[in-house]
C-alpha cells in the first residue's frame, strides 16, 4: 500500500511539472480540469510542499496573481514557519512591483531559513533600495562556499546605486574574474561606465555579454542607449530592435528605437 501511494504521488508531481513547464500541451487538459487535478492532489497529499508550489505556479503562469496570493497566503496560515512559502510570497510581490513588501517577506523567510538564495535575494533588494544592509548581506555570503561571485555582485549593486561608480565597476570586475559568464556583471558594470560618459568602454562590457546569451534583451538595450550617446542612430535603432525581437513588450526599447528613428 505505501509503494502505491508513493508512485501515485511521484506520477502526479512529475505530471504537474510538467504542466508548469510544457506550455505547448495546454490544450490536451482544460484550465478547469488542471486546477482540479491540484487541488484534489493537495487534498490527497497535504503535506507536500511541491503540490502547493504548482497551485500557486498554475495561477502565476497564468497571469492571475491574485488567486496566487491568495494560496500562498492561504498555506501561510497554516504552515507560518515554511520559509519556502514566504520565499513564494517574496517572489509574487517582486512581480507586482511591490519591492517593500518584497523585502518583508524575505526577511521572514531569512528569519525562518538563512538559506543562501534567500540571503542573495534580500541583498539585491537592498542594494537597489540603497540599503547599507546589502553589504551586511554580502559579507554573510562570503562566509558561504561558492557565494563569493553573488557577494561580490551584491556589493557592486550597492556601490552603483549608491553613485560610487567606480568602486562598483572594481567589485564587478571581482565577481567576473570569478565568472566570466555573468552577464549581468557585464550589465551593471556597462551601466556605471554608461553613467561616467565612458560609452565605448560600455559597449565592449555589454558585447561580451551579449556574446555570451545573445538573448539578452536587457543588454542590446543598453547598447541601443550608449549608441545613441555616441550619435550612432544606426547602430543603435539596430540594437533597440534587437531587444524587441527578443521582448516585442519591452517598453523602453519601443521609446528608444522611436527616439531614434525621429531624430
Amino acid at each position: 500500500m505505501i509503494k502505491n501511494i508513493f508512485t501515485s504521488f511521484t506520477a502526479i508531481c512529475i505530471f504537474l511539472t510538467a504542466c508548469n513547464n510544457a506550455t505547448n500541451n495546454i490544450d490536451e487538459v482544460t484550465m478547469q480540469s488542471k486546477e482540479k487535478l491540484l487541488r484534489d492532489s493537495i487534498a490527497q497529499f497535504p503535506d507536500s510542499l511541491l503540490l502547493k508550489e504548482n497551485l500557486v505556479q498554475y495561477f502565476r503562469g497564468n497571469g492571475n496573481f491574485t488567486q496566487a496570493f491568495s494560496e500562498t497566503e492561504k498555506f501561510i496560515q497554516k504552515d507560518t514557519a515554511n520559509a519556502r512559502l514566504w520565499d513564494m510570497k517574496a517572489t509574487l510581490f517582486f512581480e507586482t512591483g511591490d519591492t517593500v513588501n518584497t523585502i518583508k517577506a524575505f526577511e521572514k523567510a531569512i528569519n525562518i531559513d538563512a538559506q543562501p538564495e534567500y540571503l542573495m535575494s534580500l541583498g539585491s533588494l537592498y542594494a537597489q533600495t540603497k540599503n547599507p544592509m546589502a553589504l551586511a548581506m554580502a559579507d554573510e555570503l562570503l562566509k558561504i562556499p561558492k557565494a563569493s561571485k553573488q557577494a561580490l555582485f551584491i556589493k557592486g549593486l550597492y556601490y552603483s546605486y549608491t553613485g560610487d561608480n567606480q568602486k562598483a565597476i572594481s567589485f564587478f570586475d571581482n565577481c567576473l574574474a570569478l565568472d566570466y559568464r555573468n552577464v549581468m556583471a557585464y550589465r551593471e558594470k556597462a551601466i556605471c561606465l554608461y553613467n561616467m560618459a565612458n560609452y565605448k568602454e560600455a559597449i565592449e562590457s555589454l558585447d561580451k555579454a551579449v556574446a555570451l546569451q545573445s538573448t539578452y534583451d536587457e543588454g542590446y538595450y543598453w547598447l541601443g542607449r550608449c549608441y545613441e550617446k555616441l550619435n550612432q542612430p544606426k547602430e543603435a535603432a539596430i540594437s533597440y530592435q534587437t531587444a524587441l525581437q527578443i521582448d516585442p513588450g519591452y517598453a523602453e526599447a519601443k521609446e528608444g528605437l522611436a527616439r531614434v528613428n525621429g531624430k
